[in-house]
């Protein structure tokens, strides 16, 4: 037996996580890294998050009440702020389109980007407070999915 073969054995029978690791399939070399600590990413994350919590405060607070919420300057500044964010999501959308990478992701990230301003128009245009309660709900699922979204582990291609 040569030397090599004998360490390996040796190494195999000594720690029993080495032979568990050997039987495992090996990483596909093709395996969907997570794009969530790259900076442009984790600014998406960041800025969703808080602005769903502020979303959520209002939902709690009966913000919906209030027939003017939807001109207020607290709405105005929560509307600009989703314009910026789309945006960003849309860069996001384009930064994986051009690496060809995680198809889902890419999508996903188009859709929250055309879906936001939308969101925002039906907060402004609701008309009763069930409306705008039912509106901002769906406004702060959205910016919950883009938290999600991005954090969730990536998936391999089907």
């Amino acid at each position: 037996m040569s030397c090599g073969v004998a360490l390996a054995v040796s190494l195999l029978l000594s720690d029993p996580n080495v032979a568990l690791a050997a039987a495992q399939p090996p990483a596909a070399a093709e395996a969907p890294v997570s794009v969530a600590a790259e900076p442009l990413f984790a600014d998406i994350v960041r800025q969703s998050g808080a602005m769903r919590n502020i979303v959520r405060r209002w939902i709690d607070t009966g913000r919906a009440d209030d027939a003017a919420f939807g001109l207020s300057p607290e709405f105005e500044m929560m509307a600009r702020g989703t314009t910026s964010l789309a945006e960003r999501n849309m860069q996001g959308h384009l930064i994986l389109k051009e690496r060809g990478t995680d198809g889902d992701l890419k999508c996903i990230l188009r859709g929250i980007a055309e879906d936001m301003p939308l969101k925002v128009e039906a907060v402004r245009a609701a008309a009763t407070p069930t409306a705008r309660r039912t509106a901002l709900e769906d406004l702060a699922y959205l910016l919950n999915d883009n938290v999600e979204v991005i954090t969730a582990p990536p998936q391999p291609p089907v």
